[in-house]
């Protein structure tokens, strides 16, 4: 998820492990130990000077449980080294210090796995992505009540009953709402099978999801042999089926048997893309996992990636969000969200 949010969940794990013994220092520890794992994004950037290969890197190794694992017995042996020292002599254990950072970095790709952009979990013995597709990458309703949980509880005594209860209710609050949309997703995708069935559509499957900032208007994709079948569904709609269908003709004009990089992205979009030739003799790669987002020029597809070749491989331009007016496609689709 967003970065906000592993923050506060790491310190929470933080203040879980270590809160009694150092107070307010467990969340600051806890939030790092939160925010490793995302750091691949630059090491990615270090290690990769191509842009694709950098972007695939990310919830790759540095989000999987051996990191995880390793990572802490790492951290909290250092960290315990820097910190037991002077007054703070013998005021925590290695141990402890192992625990939060352990509990810190493996709750990072375990909530990313409940995301669409899937998480390499099992890295490096395995490339397949967890991704269950239940919870937005920002889900304001996940994070706000988690963080000021967070926030209240810094205000007690490391040692007062209140701040375990704030830390409790934070982590109740969150792990309800996640529980919810793991429910809205069983229902959503039984929703999108009878829609499918409705129109009379014959696919091969399907993926759903919903869309950014929230947990009640979701996207619907369905594969057929030469195209993708979408629709959109609020739980405040009137009616039970999915609406405003789109239909996607399948273009694929760079195959992987030509360029390796093109068989690396299909993996990456779970094979739900698009690749179409541009005039300038680019190409725009649409991954077609993420909802579709109105613009003032129609229903566009928001995670487009723009290749070239180069040295008999492709690699990418920065992305940006195919999104000419933000604050209208916000506006669409929160009037979307509220349903018809």
């Amino acid at each position: 998820m967003d970065s906000l949010t592993q923050i506060v969940l790491g310190a929470a794990c933080g203040e879980a492990v270590l809160g009694r013994k150092i107070g307010n220092r467990a969340l600051l520890f806890g939030a790092i130990g939160g925010t490793i794992p995302d750091l691949d994004v630059f090491v990615g950037s270090l290690l990769h000077h191509n842009e694709i290969d950098a972007m695939l890197f990310h919830r790759g190794f540095m989000h999987s449980i051996l990191f995880s694992i390793l990572a802490a017995f790492v951290l909290g042996w250092l960290v315990h080294k820097l910190y037991n020292s002077g007054k703070r002599l013998d005021t925590t254990t290695q141990k402890d210090w192992i625990s939060l950072f352990f509990w810190s970095l493996f709750t990072h790709p375990i909530l990313d796995c409940f995301t669409p952009y899937g998480t390499q979990l099992f890295a490096p013995f395995s490339n397949y992505r967890v991704a269950f597709n239940n919870i937005a990458v920002a889900d304001p309703l996940y994070t706000v009540p988690f963080l000021i949980c967070i926030i209240v509880l810094m205000f007690f005594n490391r040692q007062s009953n209140r701040r375990r209860f704030w830390l409790k209710l934070g982590l109740g609050i969150s792990s309800v709402y996640m529980l919810l949309t793991i429910f809205n997703k069983l229902y959503i995708d039984s929703v999108f099978k009878s829609s499918l069935t409705e129109k009379g559509i014959s696919y091969e499957r399907f993926s759903a999801q919903p869309s950014i900032f929230n947990n009640v208007l979701w996207y619907g994709i369905a594969e057929t042999n030469d195209s993708y079948e979408v629709g959109f569904y609020s739980l405040f709609d009137a009616s039970d089926q999915f609406s405003e269908w789109k239909t996607i003709p399948k273009i694929r004009d760079l195959k992987p048997e030509k360029y390796k990089d093109i068989k690396d992205l299909a993996w990456f979009s779970n094979d739900y893309y698009n690749v179409l030739t541009q005039e300038d003799g680019e190409f725009l790669y649409n991954d077609l996992r993420y909802p579709l987002v109105k613009t003032k020029d129609g229903y566009k597809s928001v995670f487009n990636l723009k290749l070239y070749a180069v040295d008999n491989r492709l690699d990418m331009k920065p992305f940006v969000p195919e999104m000419d007016d933000f604050s209208f496609t916000m506006s669409a689709l929160w009037e979307r969200l509220k349903g018809k």
